[in-house]
């Protein structure tokens, strides 16, 4: 197989921000990720990215692009963690086993909001990322767009309105497994 004949293909979707997944609904992106899953053509698809300053990295069951950015500072870096570790909170509460492959809906997720009194709560904190007055549905779809954007989930039924996590879900959960708070720190972190 010629990579070179994907190497734009590949390009263009990495180039903006986006990642390639083994378990994309899209048999064209599944088909890159294989590509770009054999080792000797990783490795060319490396050294030619890296040759004009991106960086391409395997993640869990899917590729990125990295790069040095010595114009992002560090505050904007960490308003967007915070962004992240609010959204894997608000949807580990609904569920758990929110990972790589779950598949949900709105309305399953605005069904249990009436029972369970941390997801809403965890819900009204995801305000500051949406329109303040907004109704729970429009919240949570404005969060999933978010979601989709960055491909991290995927429509995967539009009849049903049925959106599948995407193995790029990874990413965000091991940004946030990284963090670190010593066990003499934790107590003093208000809650």
């Amino acid at each position: 197989m010629n990579t070179t004949h994907y190497t734009s293909d590949i390009f263009e979707i990495l180039s903006k921000g986006q990642f390639i997944c083994s378990n994309s609904s899209d048999a064209f992106i599944r088909k890159l990720y294989g590509i770009i899953d054999e080792a000797q053509t990783f490795d060319s698809l490396y050294d030619y990215f890296y040759n004009i300053n991106f960086i391409l990295e395997k993640g869990n069951e899917y590729y990125l692009f990295t790069r040095k950015e010595p114009k992002v500072s560090l505050e904007r870096k960490i308003e967007a963690a915070y962004k992240w570790i609010d959204i894997v909170d608000f949807f580990k509460t609904y569920n758990n086993s929110f990972v790589s492959g779950f598949k949900f809906t709105i309305s399953e997720i605005d069904a249990q909001l009436s029972t369970n009194s941390d997801l809403k709560s965890k819900l009204e904190g995801l305000k500051k990322y949406t329109q303040k007055n907004s109704s729970h549905v429009a919240i949570i779809s404005k969060i999933i767009d978010l979601l989709i954007k960055d491909n991290f989930i995927e429509l995967q039924d539009d009849i049903s309105n049925t959106y599948k996590v995407l193995a790029s879900f990874n990413y965000l959960e091991e940004l946030i497994s990284t963090i670190h708070i010593p066990e003499e720190i934790a107590d003093e972190i208000p809650e």
